[in-house]
């Protein structure tokens, strides 16, 4: 299918109407009229209902645009891919959510660059879900997650288990949260177990979503918030932060997916050093004294 159809598609999703769809693309308005009717044909059903109102997708439409998006998405894969082949033997595409790439992750990455440097890399984060849904559509290779969900034709194996803890800049003996916690999200899973643990906690005064970057801010306002004890433990070490000891944890299992079809040979030797960097993380790494 010509990749322009489903650009236009989400182009008119996107501005409300064709008009507006056709200036942002910058083509004529019965360009991109012609390009919904081919598309439709192809489909054989209406994707857009029109009024006055705008234009909104019809049930069809709905079930498309997942789609639409998907193949964009390929098509952006294959043409980095290609563009790669001149300098590079292959190509590793590599997503995992947020937190998992201060102290673990990047430093896989760089690993990679030394040790099998004819290979070029790119990553991404994302939330697990959209993550496995990319290994399906064959944009990802591989994905580390938080409680993967089982797929046909993905492998999920479990790596290690990831501990959250409540750190302060300031003073230790407390057991909860109190006036100086911020929200620190560490995704849906979390979001989800802290809001059952700390109802009262459900709309703290500040939530920061930048993840590892988000310590230095306790540090600097003596603030309290939950932190992977992988990235808190240097902290913790040199005395910036201090383990709140008594306080509720959260573990969760760390997986990493990649597609049954692989290149096991290619495969084996980047998921083995993976496997080492787990390692590295699961093994204890702070003792309070």
């Amino acid at each position: 299918m010509d990749i322009s159809l489903a650009r236009t598609f989400l182009a008119i999703v996107e501005a409300g109407n064709f008009k507006e769809a056709a200036d942002r693309l910058s083509v004529t308005q019965s360009t991109v009229s012609a390009r919904i009717k081919t598309l439709e044909e192809l489909l054989g059903r209406a994707l857009f209902e029109r009024s006055k109102a705008g234009t909104t997708l019809t049930p069809a439409g709905e079930q498309f645009q997942r789609h639409a998006m998907a193949l964009l998405r390929v098509w952006r894969h294959a043409q980095l891919d290609v563009a790669l082949s001149d300098r590079h033997s292959d190509h590793l595409a590599v997503g995992a959510q947020i937190s998992l790439w201060e102290g673990f992750l990047l430093k896989w990455i760089s690993w990679l660059r030394e040790e099998q440097s004819q290979i070029a890399v790119t990553a991404s984060v994302g939330a697990s879900n959209v993550l496995i849904e990319r290994l399906s559509e064959g944009t990802l290779d591989i994905a580390i997650v938080y409680r993967a969900q089982t797929r046909t034709g993905i492998i999920i194996e479990h790596i290690f288990d990831e501990e959250l803890v409540l750190v302060t800049g300031g003073e230790s003996g407390v057991r909860k949260p109190g006036e100086r916690y911020v929200f620190v999200n560490w995704g849906p899973e979390f979001a989800a177990d802290h809001a059952d643990a700390f109802p009262e906690l459900a709309y703290s005064g500040l939530h920061l979503d930048l993840g590892a970057i988000g310590i230095s801010y306790l540090i600097e306002a003596k603030a309290a918030g939950y932190f992977p004890m992988r990235i808190a433990t240097p902290y913790l070490k040199d005395g910036r932060l201090k383990l709140v000891e008594r306080a509720r944890r959260f573990v969760y299992p760390v997986y990493v997916a990649f597609p049954e079809d692989r290149d096991e040979q290619a495969f084996e030797p980047l998921l083995s050093g993976l496997r080492r960097f787990a390692d590295d993380v699961a093994a204890p790494q702070w003792a309070s004294a």
